[in-house]
This record gives C-alpha cells, sequence and structure tokens, in this order.
C-alpha cells in the first residue's frame, strides 16, 4: 500500500511541479529563444507546454499502474465458492431454501 501512495504522491507533485515550472521559465525568459516571441505566441506556446507536461505525467502513472501485478490481490475463496453456487441456483431454475430470500408475504 505504501508503494502505491508513493507513486501517487510523485506523480501528483510532477503535475504540479512541471507545469508550473514550465510557465515560470517561459515568463522569465529563462529558455533560449523566447525573447523572439511575441507575448501572443509566448502565452500560446508556453501554456500548450504546460497542458502536454500534466498529459505526460498522467500517461506514466498509468504505465506504472499498468505494471501492477495481478496476482498480488486474490478474492477470498469462501466468498467465491458462495458466488458460484449462488449464479448456479439462478441458472438452473431451482428454488432456494434459504429463508432470508423467500418473498415476504
Amino acid at each position: 500500500m505504501a508503494g502505491v501512495l508513493q507513486k501517487f504522491l510523485i506523480a501528483s507533485i510532477f503535475m504540479w511541479v512541471l507545469p508550473v515550472g514550465i510557465l515560470y521559465g517561459f515568463n522569465n525568459d529563462l529558455f533560449p529563444g523566447v525573447t523572439t516571441l511575441s507575448p501572443h505566441s509566448l502565452t500560446l506556446l508556453s501554456g500548450f507546454l504546460a497542458v502536454v507536461s500534466v498529459n505526460i505525467v498522467i500517461v506514466f502513472y498509468i504505465c506504472m499502474a499498468m505494471k501492477e501485478p495481478v496476482d498480488k490481490h486474490k478474492p477470498d475463496a469462501a466468498f467465491l465458492a458462495e458466488a458460484k453456487d449462488s449464479v448456479n441456483k439462478l441458472t438452473s431454475g431451482t428454488t432456494s431454501t434459504d429463508p432470508a430470500l423467500k418473498k415476504q408475504e
């Protein structure tokens, strides 16, 4: 559980830091060639790159989640057997002897 929270925290930090850093860098002329852009182009480019950076972080987070081991979480065997038995009873058309499932009159 701690690994999942750690991945979520790191992804959340990057989702805040990267776009803010990109916007800060463009507005304070930290990137080369930014001074030659018009203010309108500067705003569009910095906003576009900030949005793209968030989407890249989301893609990496999804990839990390997809790599989680599937066999890590196993269902309870007793619950699974009871659920299969219940489905088999419903599909075979037999009535249940459970008094809780009988119709109240």
